[in-house]
């Protein structure tokens, strides 16, 4: 099971609707098994994909060993895909991490999924703590979304010495232009100050995702953002193919 997490330290940079897209695109492009994997108390997710609501708030509890990730976990309308959902029970997530002392936390929980799904997509909330920490650990490849500004090559570069910090075998790190309007001058300096750098546009059909609770390949496959999406997922394919080839054989 490969993990991709979706993180910025910046909020509002559109990362739970990219990682729900990606959800749908590893399940209905790639017929992968893929399990959205909510860690942003604000349960945006759920949202997404009309989910909210439906059970206890609890999801603390499977962190602190007392109930199975399975207990939790919600089927969404589209085969091959289901969300393990956040609720404000982990607003405290951090410091109960440093309380249970469990570096890896989140990694040996991902483990135990990894019979069941093929992808474990992390949707991260937009925190620089112990919890981000345990995130980097955890993931295959780190996908970070970063608003189209001349001070984004500078927060990436902080994110990956962050992520090196973090760990001993630091993943893969992608960085994605979020919200490019190419309308605004700012924008296109950004692009052409990175010109190989992903980008999703700003456009109303990724706008209305949150409108029909639905990702914008369902309803608006043609448009630019659907196919920038389609292509990003292929990007992300493509790298944990290159990072499967190069782990070592186990024995």
């Amino acid at each position: 099971m490969a993990v991709v997490a979706i993180y910025s330290p910046k909020g509002g940079v559109g990362k739970t609707t990219i990682a729900t897209n990606l959800a749908w695109c590893s399940a209905q492009l790639s017929s992968h098994r893929t399990l959205l994997w909510d860690l942003d108390p604000t349960d945006g997710a759920g949202f997404m994909f009309a989910l909210e609501g439906q059970r206890k708030r609890q999801a603390r509890s499977l962190f602190a060993g007392d109930i199975p990730a399975s207990a939790l976990i919600c089927p969404s309308s589209y085969a091959g895909l289901d969300l393990l959902p956040s609720d404000a029970s982990l607003r405290e997530l951090d410091s109960m991490l440093l309380r249970l002392g469990q570096r890896n936390r989140i990694a040996t929980l991902g483990r135990q999924l990894e019979r069941s799904y093929d992808r474990l997509i992390l949707d991260c909330p937009p925190v620089l703590n112990e919890l981000s920490g345990q995130i980097m650990r955890a993931a295959t490849v780190v996908i970070v979304p970063l608003p189209p500004s001349p001070l984004s090559a500078r927060a990436f570069d902080y994110v990956a010495e962050e992520i090196r910090r973090q760990t001993r075998r630091p993943p893969p790190i992608l960085p994605l232009y979020s919200m490019i309007d190419r309308r605004r001058s700012l924008h296109l300096e950004a692009l052409a100050a990175n010109p190989d750098w992903p980008m999703i546009p700003l456009v109303s059909s990724l706008e209305q995702c949150a409108v029909q609770r639905r990702p914008v390949g369902t309803f608006a496959p043609r448009t630019p953002a659907a196919l920038a999406l389609s292509r990003l997922w292929q990007g992300i394919e493509r790298k944990l193919a290159q990072v499967a080839a190069a782990a070592p054989t186990p024995g």
